[in-house]
């Protein structure tokens, strides 16, 4: 009874042109409104991660811009640059390598030289793997917001159909509303996974590029290391 009152009521306002977007949100269905409320915190959450990751790769990258303009290559092995930045992944990789090869000592360069480039590859490696976190979030969110917007639209749609049984005369000012309110779930479905999949997307490619220039200063450090 009270679903056949929902839904002539719903009739009554699209008649009248009195329904809106945000009557549809608030009468919705118990289980649209949960998927809908599940989807509006994926998307948040989302947004979150969005902007905290965006913050650590522009600060990534100037952390690099900002190494590469001091060190020098012909004073990499020398411990006395003081212009030399001593905060970020560079400085920390360069480091590492270089405390290993004079722990070690220059006896044997080709040892000392190969156990600092295996030390330098760990840790470009762990860096990189600091900034891919979180990633596989938003992947889930972008992979799953559509399924779970569909799925309350679905729901939604039956929902509003099972109620035109016991309903004598159906229109489309009848059905319209039901399947308007259905609808609206897969909208925040799409609100959540078209963001997250476009910054898995753009942040990836940033991430690889990073990787790729932690990559080639390592080898570069590399042969430094074998003269």
């Amino acid at each position: 009874m009270d679903n056949n009152i929902t839904i002539i009521n719903s009739a009554n306002e699209f008649v009248d042109g009195s329904i809106s977007i945000l009557n549809l949100i608030t009468q919705a269905d118990f289980v649209v409104s949960m998927v809908m409320l599940i989807l509006l915190v994926m998307s948040i959450y989302s947004w979150t991660i969005i902007f905290s990751k965006k913050k650590t790769l522009l600060q990534v990258r100037r952390d690099i811009e900002e190494f590469a303009q001091h060190f020098s290559v012909e004073k990499a092995l020398n411990e006395s640059q003081p212009d030399m930045p001593n905060v970020g992944a560079m400085p920390n990789i360069f480091s590492s390598g270089y405390q290993e090869f004079i722990h070690v000592g220059l006896a044997d360069k080709k040892s000392s030289a190969e156990r600092a480039y295996r030390i330098m590859n760990t840790k470009a490696n762990n860096e990189v793997g600091k900034l891919e976190n979180n990633l596989g979030i938003l992947a889930m969110i972008a992979s799953s917001s559509p399924y779970i917007g569909l799925f309350g639209t679905v729901w939604g749609i039956m929902h509003s159909f099972i109620g035109l049984t016991s309903v004598k005369q159906a229109s489309i000012a009848v059905v319209a509303p039901g399947i308007a309110e259905a609808l609206i779930a897969t909208a925040f479905g799409l609100f959540a996974a078209i963001p997250a999949t476009i910054a898995y997307n753009r942040f990836s490619t940033q991430i690889n590029d990073i990787a790729s220039q932690y990559s080639t200063f390592v080898e570069k450090m590399f042969v430094i290391f074998q003269r």
